[in-house]
């Protein structure tokens, strides 16, 4: 079967999305603008899907919030839980316990090889999405492994539900892909990295995005829906960045 992509996310609420940008956003304002960031981020799927084959998904918490992701996905987007809840590997800790449930339960379902990608980088360039299929639809096992500019990643790729990738990380520190790539040489797997982004979670990377989607054209993905709501948001938002 083909390659599996879920985003993980939470479903956009206000007081649970996008905390860390209130301010200079209100509640309300991050709410709406991770709902903004997933529509993108799944219209990127969705255009990778042009070119190679995949199944683009979002693996979300917390139970009972499907309802939230109504309209603020790309046609052909389904949802699975990724809540961390099942029993889980030694070592196996934090948001490190979703990132395994959504690889193992795409694992189960008989996709190839799967990814979990961030929600924080909706001009993230398609090329990157559609090198890291490509690179998992080579023989052997490997991983793929997208850094993110803070020492965390993007995403990560694999072609099995490998628990130790995910043991033992320092979860939300800047030694995240680091310690990934020393779990991945201690398995002997070949690790493949794509170039490096930026998650928009803060004040200064908001930022950066106003900058970003100011340019023509822009350094990533054009993150349509994210421009408009910006836009929508007015000089507000840009004079508070």
């Amino acid at each position: 079967m083909s390659c599996a992509i879920a985003v993980m996310a939470k479903a956009p609420q206000p007081g649970r999305s996008k905390t860390r940008l209130v301010p200079p956003l209100s509640p309300e304002e991050a709410a709406g603008l991770s709902a903004a960031f997933l529509r993108d981020i799944t219209e990127n799927l969705r255009l990778v899907g042009e070119e190679v084959p995949i199944a683009p998904f979002v693996a979300y918490a917390p139970a009972g919030r499907e309802a939230l992701f109504d309209g603020n996905l790309a046609p052909g987007t389904r949802l699975i839980l990724a809540d961390g809840t099942p029993e889980m590997p030694a070592g196996v800790t934090g948001f490190g316990r979703c990132l395994l449930h959504a690889v193992q339960t795409l694992s189960t379902a008989g996709y190839s090889a799967a990814c979990v990608l961030n929600s924080d980088s909706p001009t993230l360039p398609t090329r990157y999405l559609k090198r890291a299929v490509e690179v998992l639809d080579m023989p052997g096992d490997r991983v793929v492994l997208g850094p993110a500019e803070d020492g965390g990643y993007y995403l990560l790729g694999v072609k099995r539900p490998h628990a130790q990738l995910f043991a033992d990380i320092d979860w939300s520190t800047d030694r995240v892909a680091a310690q990934t790539r020393e779990r991945a040489a201690a398995l002997g797997i070949p690790l493949v990295e794509l170039g490096p982004w930026y998650d928009v979670d803060d004040s200064d990377s908001l930022a950066r995005l106003l900058d970003d989607l100011g340019m023509t054209p822009p350094p990533g993905f054009s993150a349509p829906n994210t421009a408009t709501y910006i836009a929508e948001l007015g000089l507000h938002i840009l004079s508070a960045a």
